[in-house]
């Protein structure tokens, strides 16, 4: 069988495989692959069986990534929770991936990944597992009433009576004003856990791109920023995707109620779901939060050919020496690192 290469951003027909497809998601539409290629210099590439003369009958996304500093690969997607194969069957899904394993020989790539909310037949394919991830998704066709009542009573229920007591202020949008107020505390937010943030310049082409799917929220006491949200939208789901503080206020409950107010402003536009977006499995704490929303757990299962073999340990060793580094370096120098750093890890 004949595999095609097309360019997403060009070509049309995968905007109207995303619209069609029951697994596509707000990462295989055009506004994220196009605010990954403006951030990082990702090219993004669909692999197909259709002809080019034909409709768009299956499609499976990558980003090449051509990095100095971690090699050359193909990532579905960079930065991206989960991307699901746009495939009607396995054996369209199986002659992509047996193409694209013997692609990355010739093209001396260092790996291909995958990045799969389902589970997919590796034996068949040369891919094997790098890495799992836990996922949380809320139902949100319950009242809201109903869910309110399944909601951890201390952890989440007080905090939210809590914020209310204390007369936070809620903002919500797309300014410039939101996003600094959103990005200073995700560099406070960052620094807690000794990691650079993510570039501005991402936020302001996620922001672009995706216009109206992306939106900023704030919580706010006295004048005051507490806490930030960044949550994406597509069909019937919202989705959270990055989170910020001043942990000075967290007591005031100001996470649990930009969570609930955009529980209820989904309920409002008639979603269905509130995806909570990916958890490493040793973060507890953040397992647990997401555990207290009473969101359901699956699993994350990315994939590699070829196998990650020992590089996994490396980076987790490489990563505790650079947070050393990184709680004692100044914003500014934290901020640049980012920038410098993103684009090379995706």
């Amino acid at each position: 069988m004949t595999i095609y290469e097309i360019d997403p951003l060009s070509d049309s027909r995968w905007h109207g495989l995303v619209r069609r497809h029951p697994n596509a998601s707000v990462f295989h539409t055009p506004g994220w692959l196009e605010a990954l290629r403006r951030s990082y210099g990702y090219k993004p590439v669909v692999y197909t069986t259709s002809p080019p003369t034909s409709e768009l009958s299956n499609g499976v996304v990558f980003c090449r990534i051509d990095s100095w500093l971690t090699g050359r690969r193909l990532v579905s997607l960079p930065f991206t929770d989960h991307c699901e194969p746009l495939t009607q069957n396995s054996e369209d899904l199986q002659e992509i991936l047996a193409f694209l394993a013997a692609a990355a020989e010739t093209e001396n790539l260092k790996y291909i990944e995958l990045r799969l909310q389902s589970h997919c037949p590796t034996d068949a394919l040369r891919f094997e597992r790098s890495a799992m991830f836990l996922l949380h998704r809320l139902d949100l066709r319950p009242s809201p009433n109903e869910l309110l009542q399944e909601f951890h009573k201390d952890s989440v229920q007080r905090k939210i009576r809590r914020a209310e007591r204390e007369g936070l202020a809620y903002e919500e949008g797309r300014s410039e004003v939101l996003l600094d107020t959103f990005y200073r505390l995700l560099l406070l937010t960052r620094r807690r856990h000794k990691l650079p943030p993510q570039p501005l310049a991402w936020f302001h082409n996620l922001i672009g791109a995706l216009g109206d799917r992306a939106k900023i929220r704030v919580a706010s006491k006295n004048g005051r920023a507490v806490a930030s949200i960044l949550t994406l939208s597509y069909n019937d789901t919202v989705m959270y995707k990055y989170g910020c503080s001043d942990a000075r206020f967290h007591n005031l409950g100001g996470m649990a109620f930009l969570f609930w107010k955009t529980i209820k402003e989904a309920k409002e536009q008639g979603l269905l779901e509130f995806d909570l977006g990916r958890s490493d499995l040793d973060n507890p704490g953040l397992v647990t939060f997401k555990d207290r929303w009473g969101a359901v757990r699956s699993s994350l299962t990315y994939l590699r050919y070829p196998p990650a073999s020992l590089e996994a340990a490396t980076k987790r060793y490489a990563m505790q020496l650079a947070k050393r580094v990184f709680a004692h370096i100044p914003d500014d120098f934290l901020a640049a690192t980012g920038k410098l750093l993103y684009r090379h890890i995706g």
